[in-house]
């Protein structure tokens, strides 16, 4: 890691704040379908990602590709409407650019989430599940070369890479609401191909109940900068082999608008819980 990396960080963090002069404490990243949730936020500022400094800028369908920080039940939030992908063709430093931003702003949670395949078949299309664990299947790492201490340590521990108290707040939240959440363990492919029926077999025997294409980068740098995850998976589909049905992005995006009221309604009791732990 380049002494230029957190350079630009803090570069494109303090043009945030010139342009929202807000202080955000809980960010949100919103994965393909989900970014309703940024449409109702108060004091509202949108910035789109190609007007940030050294900011990536998401190609695919579905991500609207702005950053928005704004008031949710009264706390202060920074979201981003849709995020980059390693698939794009961008490296794992590029992808994790923004985390490292929203951390530069004073995030110190960070619900990350995203539209994933189930292949748990006591799962549901269209449900939600929290992620307790994952495993990286991309083939590479984001913290890889020279480390900036700046950020953090060389070698960050990821025995609890997602917060089990947030993990348990989101659950009490979710039974006021008498929302099912399941939890489970989440695979990161590289993609863009979705699997093959024998990939999805071979997923399942390491664990997997979900599978997708992101995430786990932006996870690996969130530990590494110290800040506290919540992981929300949206099963948008039943992955290959378990469904009869060829998968398309379309259908991602379909299923993800169809539980956008729900997800956004938990999202708004969440945040104010959330924002006690982030002080």
């Amino acid at each position: 890691m380049s002494r230029g990396e957190y350079d630009k960080a803090q570069e494109a963090a303090l043009f945030i704040r010139e342009r929202a002069r807000l202080e955000p404490r809980i960010g949100l990243v919103l994965g393909s379908g989900l970014g309703a949730f940024a449409e109702g936020l108060e004091e509202a500022s949108p910035i789109p990602y190609g007007e940030i400094p050294h900011f990536p800028v998401s190609t695919a369908v579905g991500h609207s590709g702005r950053l928005v920080i704004g008031r949710s039940s009264g706390v202060t939030v920074a979201v981003m409407q849709g995020r980059v992908h390693f698939y794009e063709g961008y490296t794992l430093k590029e992808v994790v650019f923004p985390i490292r931003v929203l951390g530069g702003l004073g995030v110190r949670v960070l619900v990350l989430t995203n539209a994933a395949g189930g292949i748990n078949r006591k799962l549901r299309a269209r449900g939600l599940l929290l992620i307790r664990d994952h495993i990286n299947l991309q083939g590479s790492n984001p913290l890889l070369g020279a480390n900036e201490e700046r950020f953090g340590p060389r070698f960050p521990d990821m025995t609890e890479a997602y917060s089990k108290e947030l993990i348990a707040l989101a659950q009490k939240v979710a039974r006021r609401q008498r929302l099912r959440l399941f939890e489970g363990v989440y695979a990161a492919v590289h993609g863009p191909s979705y699997e093959t029926p024998a990939e999805v077999r071979a997923l399942a025997r390491l664990g997997a109940d979900v599978v997708g294409m992101s995430t786990v980068p932006e996870v690996i740098a969130a530990n590494h900068l110290g800040l506290r995850v919540l992981g929300i998976s949206c099963v948008t589909n039943m992955a290959a082999g378990i469904s009869k049905q060829k998968i398309s992005h379309d259908e991602v995006l379909e299923a993800g608008e169809r539980v956008a009221k729900q997800f956004t309604a938990f999202l708004r009791a969440l945040i104010p819980v959330l924002a006690r732990g982030a002080r």
